[in-house]
């Protein structure tokens, strides 16, 4: 897995990036009430807000961490927004993309920076 400053993970499977956020997003946000998906077939840059998270603390948003296409979405977490403090690393992805270039992910932390950025 890589990791982004925004505290997402990446997970490639194949020729897709998995995204989702991180048990230490999970757990400041607090209990997840409601996810809005991206449109699958949307094109995304790296940066742009692709999905919203509203909690019982906040909202926030997720940003797409690479330019690609999204062919996926994790409908069950518009059902059932809890899984991402359930199981956030799991089966609470958010996303798929398909990217051009998969060694863009090479600039992202690996765990220990990860873990480090987090103290």
């Amino acid at each position: 897995m890589k990791y982004t400053e925004d505290h997402e993970w990446l997970r490639v499977e194949g020729d897709l990036v998995v995204v989702g956020i991180t048990e230490h997003a999970s757990e400041a946000l607090g209990d997840v009430v409601f996810v809005e998906l991206p449109e699958v077939e949307t094109m995304a840059a790296a940066g742009d807000e692709v999905v919203v998270i509203e909690s019982v603390k906040a909202a926030s948003d997720i940003l797409a961490p690479v330019d690609g296409e999204i062919v996926a979405v994790n409908d069950a977490l518009t059902d059932n927004p809890g899984l991402v403090n359930e199981d956030p690393l799991g089966v609470a992805w958010f996303f798929k993309m398909k990217v051009d270039d998969l060694s863009v992910l090479d600039g992202f932390m690996d765990e220990d920076a990860y873990k480090e950025l987090i103290g």
